[in-house]
């Protein structure tokens, strides 16, 4: 969007509007609005007297001030000062107010007694430029994700800037103004209502260090128990009361297991190191985890659907909703962090019961290739070999005379008890080649964390999904579905309409009762989003 504010503003911006509360008030000279529009006009007109963060906006500019005789907003009235005061508290929007800087602007201004409309209409632009940028980064967000990271495909969204300037004149309220633009997601508005509480805890309370030791089992006593119940406490996992000494008490342990599962680990009311690391991190940092997942939200399509899937990356959870409220919940397995599954939305479309499995290329030649160098036969009853597209016979392929980038066989396996998707695979046909799908590693889903596959996702809990889509929703009878799956044949089954399946990275949302949920950060995305908005190179 605009450029973030360099030393040339401070250099060319000298006076605009009357002071914000609690900043001192100078003795400005009163500028005529029309002096100021007039030099507008000049500026607008002369192609080096704009700055770069101006002039990406030209056109707007010279829609609003020059072609529509737009009002001058910031220059002497007073009316906008409760416009500029949101930009001050950028942070409870999740936003950075160091990315609008009307308190360099406002002290500058205020050293002044001098009639200027020349440094008065610069600075009603860049004022201007500030309350666009605001505006802008609310509803599309900060940066584009694909610079953050080349995984995260998403649309970049648009804003009408013209639009904003246009619309300013109607509004006296700066809440109601930008909460037109700030995503309605109730995901988002969640985590808004979560960044407040934790800003607050930042200010107000003082956060104990917990040390690491050994594990703490129920029953046992600890020195660390005090600190741990008072961290507790202060999190809303424990009432208060009750046991004050080192014993691990059973209120303290149901404590523990309702932390640690809010924080996504192994709930079983044992204090290990994890659940140690996670109680250390202060409410400043869970401040920061939650504005990096409002600007996730941002990015993402307002329009979720009526009936969709979302699959959180950081969560391993699958969840279908329907007319705003949760149909089912799911553990899933997701790609590893060598093979990450990318955040991306699409339409599934159909499922396919007793799939094949078509290998992809990094597979066979990665994986397979070198078990077929010891015995070439080593897929002959699972898989079906193709050579250049053709249907071919395992035998007499000298494999030592291939490898990458010289390799014209295609495996597919066949519909089974092995195959690699399972009984059955929900299609959402994209340019990743991720879908959703059954498995026979039923074992993984014992883990916690549960980032294992190869990008693909794989259900817990995948012949619930098939009866609610094929027999719900496509109209197939349970005796009919079951048929299916006993042909040990291929079938695919069209659905009626599709449905969007939205691949998310979430770390901190609300939870089932309006619970605040964090995540690790199991691919690192979190920090790389944080230092591409702090301008930082990620480690």
């Amino acid at each position: 969007m605009l450029q973030r504010a360099t030393i040339v503003i401070l250099e060319v911006i000298i006076w605009a509007i009357p002071a914000l509360p609690g900043h001192a008030q100078g003795t400005p000279k009163v500028q005529d609005p029309e002096d100021v529009a007039n030099v507008i006009a000049e500026i607008l007109q002369d192609p080096e007297r704009l700055p770069l963060p101006l002039e990406r906006i030209r056109p707007a500019l010279l829609q609003h001030y020059l072609h529509d005789a737009g009002p001058i907003y910031w220059v002497g009235t007073g009316r906008m000062t409760p416009f500029l005061q949101r930009l001050a508290d950028a942070a409870d929007d999740g936003l950075n107010p160091d990315d609008y800087p009307i308190d360099a602007l406002i002290e500058l201004r205020d050293s002044l007694d001098e009639y200027d409309p020349e440094n008065a209409a610069m600075a009603e632009l860049f004022y201007s430029a500030f309350f666009v940028a605001y505006a802008a980064d609310l509803k599309i967000g900060r940066l584009t994700p694909q610079k953050v990271d080349k995984r995260l495909f998403r649309n970049r969204k648009t804003i009408d800037v013209l639009r904003i300037l246009t619309d300013l004149k109607k509004q006296n309220d700066p809440n109601a103004f930008l909460a037109s633009f700030e995503s309605q997601n109730p995901h988002y508005q969640a985590l808004k209502k979560m960044l407040a509480v934790y800003r607050t805890a930042a200010e107000t309370m003082k956060w104990p260090k917990i040390p690491t030791g050994t594990n703490i089992e129920p029953g046992a006593s600890d020195p660390r128990i005090p600190a741990i119940r008072e961290v507790l406490i202060m999190t809303g996992d424990h009432p208060g009361g009750g046991e004050t000494g080192e014993a691990f008490d059973p209120d303290t342990v149901l404590a523990v297991s309702s932390f640690q599962m809010r924080h996504g680990l192994e709930a079983k009311g044992l204090i290990g190191k994890q659940t140690i690391l996670a109680m250390n991190v202060p409410p400043a940092e869970r401040a920061r985890q939650i504005m990096l997942n409002m600007e996730r939200w941002r990015w993402m399509p307002e329009d979720l659907g009526p009936h969709h899937f979302m699959v959180n990356l950081a969560g391993f959870e699958l969840t279908e909703i329907e007319d705003d409220g949760v149909v089912d919940r799911m553990d899933v397995v997701v790609g590893a962090v060598a093979t990450q599954t990318p955040e991306f939305s699409d339409e599934l479309e159909y499922v396919e019961i007793n799939p094949t499995w078509t290998v992809p290329y990094s597979i066979a030649t990665k994986e397979m290739l070198p078990k077929l160098r010891k015995n070439p036969m080593a897929y002959a009853s699972d898989f079906e070999i193709f050579v250049n597209g053709k249907l071919s016979s395992w035998g007499g392929i000298n494999w030592n005379a291939y490898g990458p980038g010289r390799f014209p066989f295609t495996f597919r396996q066949k519909p089974g008890p092995k195959n690699a998707l399972g009984k059955v695979k929900f299609m959402l046909p994209n340019p990743h080649n991720i879908y959703l799908h059954d498995t026979p590693s039923k074992d993984k889903f014992l883990a916690t964390a549960r980032a294992f596959s190869h990008g693909c996702i794989r259900l817990s809990r995948p012949m619930d999904l098939t009866y609610r889509l094929v027999g719900e929703i496509a109209g197939w009878s349970q005796p009919r579905i079951d048929a299916a799956f006993a042909s040990g044949k291929t079938t695919r089954v069209p659905l009626p309409e599709r449905i969007p399946v939205h691949m998310i990275y979430a770390t901190a949302f609300e939870g089932d009762g309006g619970s605040i949920e964090f995540r690790p950060d199991v691919y690192g995305r979190d920090r790389k989003l944080d230092a591409a908005l702090s301008g930082k190179p990620s480690s």
